[in-house]
Order: C-alpha cells, then structure tokens, then sequence
C-alpha cells in the first residue's frame, strides 16, 4: 500500500478530536497500522487515509444499492405489466 492522505483528508483528521481519532484508527486496516508501527506514517497520516478509504467504500456500496434496487424496480414494473 503506497498511499498517501490528500491534503482534504489530512484537514479532517486534524479536526477530530482524541476520541474520534481513536474510532478511525479502531477500524484501520492492518496493512495501516503496520506501517504507523513501523514509523513510515503518523497518526494523522493513518486517519486520514483511513477516512478517504471508508469515504471510497461508502460511495461503492451506494452504487451497488443504487444498482440493486434498480434491477427490483424493473423486476417490479415487469411483473405488474398486463399480459
């Protein structure tokens, strides 16, 4: 994993306060923490790059739901159709 937070996640996770950082850093990727063991990253790198992950998966699952009702909603529509 060779990211890099963007600077937009970098200003978020400089927002959060103590607790809040904690709850990012409790659902980081193991991948994440090695690298803020290991000294490669800081905290805020690690939250920040962890907020923009959570921010990517949110937006693909909305697509999928989107994609899924979709696919009920002509399903719906063909079954209600006379014939």
């Amino acid at each position: 994993m060779k990211r890099t937070p963007s600077d937009e996640y970098l200003e978020k996770a400089k927002l959060l306060d103590e607790e809040a950082c904690e709850r990012v850093l409790s659902r980081a990727r193991s991948k994440l923490m090695r690298r803020l063991e290991d000294r490669k990253v800081t905290v805020q790198e690690v939250v920040a790059i962890q907020l923009e992950l959570e921010d990517e998966d949110l937006a693909e699952w909305r697509a999928r739901m989107a994609e899924i009702k979709a696919t009920e909603e002509k399903k719906k529509n063909k079954s209600k159709k006379p014939g």
